[in-house]
Order: C-alpha cells, then sequence, then structure tokens
C-alpha cells in the first residue's frame, strides 16, 4: 500500500535541524527525498552531538540519524561546473526543492529560483533561513537562541523577576520546519492544479513569532504587555509543584473544578474562601496558594496525583523523563517508538510517526551514509557510468 506522499520527488539541499526536519518528515511519509551533500565533509549534522559510544564519525551522529530517515543521500559540490549540471538534470525531474543556505547563496551559484523554474515550471522550491528572503536583517546570522529572543519567544519564558530563558532543546528550529513541511505539500499541491510552481520564502523568526502571537495580539486590542508567570498559566491554581518523589505538572483547575480539587486535597473550606472563591482572586493570591498546595502534593506520589487527578477530571500530569516514555504503556500499544537498524549502531529506537493515517502504512528507514545512494542516482537515473563516478571522485564532484 502506497504512502500519502508515495511519488512525490524532493531535491534536499538542507543542513544541521529546520530544513532536514522538513524533508524528513516527507520522507517519513512517501516522499522520494535525495538528500544531497557536500563531498567529504557533508551535512553539518554530521559533526553534532550525541555520537555514538561517544565517537565523532560522520556516520555517529544521533542528530544525523534522526533527522535522515527514509532519505536517499548522495554528494555533489555545487561550486563546480560538472555538479551544477548534475543538479540541474536532478531538478528538471524534481517536484520540491528545500533548501536552507542563506539568501545570497543560491543566487551565488548560478541556481536562483529565478533561473530553476526555467528548467522546471512546476518546480516548488522552499527556501528556509533565519530573517527571510528580505528585509534589513536578511543576511545576519542566527543560532537558536537569537531565534528564540528575536521571535519573542524568549522573554515569554521565566519568571517575571528574572532574566528571559531560553526554550528547552531546539523548537525554533523544528517549529520552522514543521512549517516549511506544509509549505511544501500546500504548494505542490497548488502546483499540480495550476501547472505553476513558485518559491516559498520561510524565515525562522516568523515562524516563531507565529506561534506567539498571543502576546503581540494582547498589546494590539488591549494595549498591555502580556506579563511571564514561569510556570503559571491561567486559570489558577496551574503549574509545577514538587511532590514526594519529584514534580507533579499541568494542574490547571478550572473553575467548576476547583470543589473537586478543594474536596479531594480534604479543605472544603477553601471552596467559598474569598481569597480563592474564583479564578481572579486565586491569581491575586497565587503564592499562597501554591503553598497550601505545595504541603499537599508532598504527601503524595507523582503516580497518585496522576491517576486520581485524572479520575476527577483535573489534568494532572507528570513531567516525563526519557527513560518513562521509552517505557510508556501508552505510547508502546500506540507503537510509536520504531526500531530502526543501522550499520554502525545496530538496532535502536527512534520516535514514530507524528500523525496516525488512517490505515496507511508507515515505514522508518535509516539515514543515508554520505554518498551512499551516488552509484544509483548517477548511473541508474542520469545514465552515467561506473567509470564516470571514478572520474567524478577524482574532480571532487562527488
Amino acid at each position: 500500500m502506497e504512502q500519502v506522499l508515495s511519488g512525490v520527488k524532493v531535491l534536499d539541499l538542507t543542513h544541521y535541524l529546520a530544513g532536514p526536519y522538513c524533508t524528513k518528515m516527507l520522507a517519513d511519509y512517501g516522499a522520494e527525498v535525495l538528500k544531497i551533500e557536500r563531498p567529504f565533509t557533508g551535512d553539518g549534522a554530521r559533526r553534532l552531538a550525541p555520537f555514538y559510544k561517544d565517537d565523532p564519525r560522520p556516520e555517529n551522529s544521533g542528530y544525523f540519524m534522526y533527522l535522515n530517515t527514509n532519505k536517499k543521500g548522495m554528494t555533489l559540490d555545487l561550486k563546480s561546473e560538472t555538479g551544477k549540471e548534475i543538479f540541474r538534470r536532478l531538478v528538471k525531474e524534481a517536484d520540491i526543492l528545500v533548501e536552507n543556505f542563506s539568501p545570497r547563496v543560491m543566487p551565488s551559484l548560478g541556481l536562483s529560483y529565478s533561473v530553476l523554474e526555467k528548467i522546471n515550471p512546476e518546480l516548488v522550491m522552499v527556501s528556509i533561513s533565519n530573517f527571510g528572503q528580505t528585509g534589513p536583517y536578511r543576511d545576519y546570522k542566527a543560532t537558536e537562541i537569537v531565534e528564540d529572543a528575536m521571535g519573542g519567544w524568549s522573554l515569554m519564558v521565566g519568571h517575571l523577576d528574572r532574566e528571559p530563558l531560553k526554550p528547552g532543546g531546539n523548537q525554533s528550529q523544528f517549529v520552522a520546519g514543521l512549517f516549511a513541511a506544509i509549505a511544501c505539500v500546500s504548494a505542490y499541491y497548488g502546483a499540480l492544479i495550476s501547472g505553476i510552481g513558485q518559491q516559498i520564502d520561510l524565515s525562522i523568526q516568523d515562524a516563531v513569532l507565529y506561534i506567539q502571537m498571543y502576546p503581540t495580539s494582547i498589546l494590539e486590542y488591549d494595549k498591555v504587555i502580556r506579563r511571564r508567570y514561569g510556570n503559571r498559566v491561567g486559570p489558577f491554581p496551574s503549574g509545577i509543584l514538587p511532590c514526594k518523589d519529584g514534580y507533579i505538572g499541568a494542574i490547571m483547575v478550572v473553575a467548576d473544578k476547583w470543589p473537586v480539587l478543594c474536596e479531594w486535597m480534604g479543605m472544603p473550606e477553601l471552596i467559598n474562601d474569598p481569597k480563592f472563591a474564583t479564578s481572579g482572586a486565586r491569581a491575586l493570591n497565587i503564592d499562597e496558594l501554591d503553598a497550601i498546595m505545595m504541603s499537599w502534593t508532598m504527601e503524595h506520589t507523582q503516580e497518585e496525583l496522576f491517576r486520581e487527578g485524572q479520575k476527577r477530571g483535573l489534568p494532572f500530569a507528570i513531567p516525563a523523563s526519557a527513560k518513562m516514555l521509552l517505557e510508556s504503556k501508552h505510547l508502546n500499544e500506540r507503537h510509536y517508538f520504531i526500531e530502526v537498524d543501522h550499520p554502525v549502531t545496530g538496532k535502536i529506537k527512534y520516535p514514530g510517526p507524528q500523525i496516525q493515517m488512517g490505515d496507511l502504512p508507515y515505514t522508518l528507514n535509516r539515514a543515508p551514509l554520505l554518498g551512499e545512494h551516488n552509484e544509483e542516482i548517477l548511473c541508474g537515473r542520469l545514465g552515467y557510468k561506473k567509470e564516470d563516478l571514478m572520474r567524478l571522485r577524482e574532480m571532487g564532484v562527488i
């Protein structure tokens, strides 16, 4: 049975995180994704820890292996004329091209969209960059922490009386990759209908700002700047509190559940206490309320609070460790984790489908080794001979 994107041909000129995450999602749902890397060195993500057995060889990066599942891989020097000619031939048969170079790179190579659309008028080209293809920041450098800050995310995280914080992990990159994947599919189906391709300009700053629309909307509507609440997000009480064996989180009590919580805590007198009777009153007296709740949560384990809270319709949750997630009965019954065999690591569990699409199959194959499919693509698809490959290697083209 085919997958939802079976038959879609994608050229992947991406590196590190945002771009590869975009093309990973396309590959994981059936698109044929050809990842093109620089000869000898490859994608910079191959040099990102963690490394299998702490050995920093190009095939050992956990980041690379996760972000490039289900792809084919070849090497190609796009600075050489021969490399550009090979790439143009690949573009002619492609549906989608994804790249996340800085905006000046593709034009400087003579491979701008205005050039490529003449080769393939239906081509969808998705260009991911830090600040977009236009604007005064176009060529500015950025890292994850820069994107978090410039997109307004950092100022939303942490406590009001402390410095802004960086969200955990590389969320800005993954958010941008997700939006890019949506753009790829939308523009591809648009091209099928109209016969006309287009270039998508995806700014990581824009993507981060988009998911932080709430504070900018509040400023526009009410002329107030939303304050930071740390772990607290209304309706109150809410947040993360210590308990007997760790922390219990995501406590969020809507108005009709306040009496339920009070009865469960054995403190029915709080139900109509003027300091706590309404959500607004609880917000004003949240420090005192947290102290009361903490004295109660410290008497119970995570599992007790989670199970009993859910029984009462209260969204208590355990902040899950990686070990807890891997051993989760719920996730494993949903077949979320999939074992992938790799020639370096052997079998390792990977996160599986982000979306369950009915009965459509989902398979997860390992990331390609550097240049693994050179012969398949060049000889099998473009008509080169094996002796040509030797010459191309000697020239540094592949």
